[in-house]
């Protein structure tokens, strides 16, 4: 029976009440469908496009005219020169740890199988002896963790606080890495890190060239010649580079450290000198001065350097030894399946055979240990630690300490020979199980040829050595 929301509108509307058109009865629902479904969509859809167009933004990379020392002249707002290696913030730090740890099927598996024990038809035990290990388990990776992005932030920040010389119209005065702007005039020692990419304009060299090594850049142990820009190389001091009225056009940053495209111009002069810049007039982040001292101006900071750019996003590296870890989990919690099937089998399905199929799998819950993972994590702690602690091994810094174990799975040594030197030299430790002191390299020359081709056939190098 149809609702009468008032006896007057009822008597007013009632032949129309009962025998409304169709014409007004599908201009009414029209009406109603869309203020419900299409204008709450319209809605709905225009607030997430807003969402992810905030979230998604990325700053449009433009070319730039960069005034020397006058960071003040520039049209855009360039990133901070801070060097960021962490992999969590504040905010992210617990869920992110927690997803990372409960996206592989063993760690999940014990956390539903305490989960279950809220659940009054399931309970089998007190609530402590299920989440109590669990408990110690995430306590643990997460101290790992914690003490991992610790020395990332160390790291980072004793990076970011190195002080470099900045030529100003007071003369020079000490910056921080992280200080450093686009336009900066930025003076470079010799072995000094170069804080972020630069056009070379002078050096102490009367040659107006220096050397830089790019090993941290591109992995090639050779140097690099680099050229200062003429124009202000044959300027007679370093404060006439504030009496030029001169800029720097640069391309918008780019992946590619091997080119580079821009312009010099001086506009005091008469007529205005242009001269054209080249990846030889370039001076990129995260290389070294091997020569002479050197003065450029920041084009590019941050996260628009090439050595960032080329840099992927930090990511939590898994070990063999966890994935094959997590495959045996599967082996075995498909065993344990199955051995509850057969119990409740030998019930005969009697009354709720469901309830006690859930019962047996977490009796049988047991047959995959949590004491496995939580030996295996300290272990990792213990492994990294150790090998930071060697003193055959001086100075080594174990960056990931979750694939510690991997350095003992290794087969096969892949090097490439970089570099202008007349030959390679290797020193044998191990060959075909056979160990080689160092006191006694000459082993391998004492071998017959017969003994040599046997140790060797069957190798790997089977077809290189001859």
């Amino acid at each position: 029976m149809p609702l009468m929301m008032s006896e007057e509108g009822f008597e007013n509307d009632e032949s129309d009440y009962h025998t409304l058109p169709q014409a007004r009865v599908t201009q009414r629902r029209s009406g109603l469908e869309w203020f419900v479904c299409g204008g709450w969509r319209l809605l709905c859809a225009s607030c997430c496009d807003w969402l992810i167009n905030i979230c998604q933004r990325k700053k449009e990379l433009k070319a730039r005219t960069v005034w020397l020392g006058c960071p003040e002249k520039c049209e855009e707002k360039h990133p901070k020169n801070s060097i960021k290696n962490q992999k969590y913030n504040v905010f992210t730090f617990i869920p992110g740890v927690l997803y990372e740890q409960f996206k592989f099927f063993l760690n999940l598996y014990f956390l539903v199988v305490s989960c279950s024990q809220f659940v009054p038809a399931l309970k089998i035990g007190y609530l402590y002896t299920y989440w109590a290990p669990l408990g110690f388990v995430l306590a643990v990776i997460i101290i790992r963790e914690a003490v991992d992005e610790f020395r990332r932030f160390q790291r980072d920040k004793e990076v970011n606080a190195q002080l470099y010389s900045k030529l100003t119209v007071r003369g020079q005065v000490q910056v921080k890495s992280s200080d450093i702007q686009v336009g900066d005039l930025i003076i470079v020692e010799k072995n000094q890190r170069i804080p972020s990419d630069m056009v070379f304009l002078r050096t102490s060299e009367k040659a107006g060239s220096c050397f830089i090594r790019t090993d941290q850049l591109d992995g090639e142990t050779d140097w690099k010649l680099k050229v200062a820009v003429s124009c202000t190389q044959r300027l007679p001091a370093l404060g006439d580079l504030f009496s030029i009225n001169a800029y720097v056009y640069a391309q918008k940053p780019q992946l590619d450290i091997h080119s580079f495209e821009g312009t010099f111009t001086r506009e005091d002069s008469d007529p205005p000198i242009h001269e054209s810049l080249s990846i030889e007039n370039t001076l990129w982040a995260s290389t070294v001065v091997a020569s002479g001292t050197v003065i450029g101006v920041v084009i590019y900071t941050g996260k628009e350097t090439r050595s960032v750019m080329n840099t992927s996003n930090p990511k939590n590296k898994v070990g063999l030894l966890d994935l094959e870890l997590n495959q045996l989990t599967k082996a075995l919690f498909l065993a344990l399946v199955a051995l509850s099937v057969v119990m409740v089998t030998l019930q005969g399905f009697v009354g709720p055979w469901y309830r006690n199929l859930f019962r047996f799998l977490l009796l049988f819950s047991y047959i995959i240990p949590i004491s496995l993972r939580v030996n295996l994590d300290m272990g990792k702690a213990a492994y990294g630690w150790m090998i930071m602690k060697d003193e055959n091994i001086p100075g080594t810094v174990v960056r990931t300490s979750t694939i510690p174990e991997e350095l003992g799975r290794l087969v096969y040594l892949l090097t490439d020979k970089t570099g202008t030197g007349p030959h390679l030299l290797f020193f044998f430790t191990v060959f075909q199980n056979i160990i080689c002191t160092p006191k006694q390299p000459e082993f391998l020359l004492q071998m017959s040829p017969e003994s040599l081709t046997a140790a060797v056939k069957g190798s790997p190098c089977s077809g290189v050595l001859r």
